[in-house]
């Protein structure tokens, strides 16, 4: 927010007789119908979607992981019954629970975390629940159980550290895949509610005056891009770079 606000100081917000301009030295990236700054709600929107992604991607690591630990921890019918739970969250898309919690609550940001967090929960079960499974089966595990330790001080010591690393390359890919759930729930209105910028609102209102000037269209669908694209590199980077089997 800071770093947004350095860049350009200018009010989101805030109308102005420049319409539909192009390019200039005031407007940099031009204004929308209304006047307002692009590059101002461009970077007002980068906020708003890295806001939304940070918690939303918290919100699914942090119930998937408990969920996966439980499961490839203690296995038997807990395991059976979390697989359950976990395959039916991940047979609803976020569209649909943002559909089901704009029903009982408002639509608007939190509800699009919400939702985003809940459709992210089973990836990371599955990803914690892999690696519990491949930590049990090593031997200082049943050396840490013969020395007395307690299934939660082995938690903690033991298999919670193993397992964070394919755990923080899924958090990057979510955090991508946010990106565009949040600007997807956005164009449709079950997402951030006016006056906040977000990316994918200001392509559903500069879609209704394209023809007038496309550059409204353009730069929040090249932010979109950049950023999804960004996040995916950064994914694949870190698996590489936490994968031993690529290292030499």
């Amino acid at each position: 927010m800071v770093v947004a606000s350095w860049l350009n100081p200018k009010d989101p917000n805030a109308t102005s007789p420049d319409r539909l301009v192009a390019f200039s030295v005031v407007h940099p990236l031009g204004t929308d119908i209304l006047g307002r700054d692009t590059l101002a709600r461009v970077l007002a929107g980068a906020q708003n979607a890295l806001y939304v992604g940070l918690v939303a991607v918290g919100i699914g690591l942090l119930i998937g992981l408990a969920l996966g630990v439980l499961a490839g921890f203690f296995g038997g019918w807990l395991d059976q019954l979390l697989s359950v739970l976990l395959e039916t969250l991940y047979a609803l898309p976020a569209l649909l629970i943002a559909l089901l919690l704009g029903a009982i609550f408002t639509p608007g940001a939190t509800t699009s975390m919400m939702a985003i967090g809940l459709a992210a929960v089973p990836a990371f079960a599955r990803v914690a629940r892999a690696g519990v499974l491949s930590v049990k089966a090593q031997p200082y595990l049943e050396a840490a159980r013969a020395l007395g330790m307690g299934n939660f001080r082995i938690l903690l010591r033991h298999v919670l550290p193993n397992i964070l690393g394919p755990l923080v390359v899924q958090a990057s890919l979510a955090f991508a895949a946010s990106i565009l759930a949040e600007a997807a729930l956005s164009y449709l209105g079950l997402g951030t509610q006016p006056p906040t910028a977000s990316w994918g609102r200001m392509l559903r209102e500069a879609q209704s005056y394209q023809e007038l000037s496309p550059w409204p269209v353009v730069w929040p669908g090249v932010a979109i891009g950049l950023a999804v694209l960004g996040f995916n590199l950064l994914g694949d980077g870190l698996r590489d770079w936490l994968d031993p089997r690529g290292k030499r």
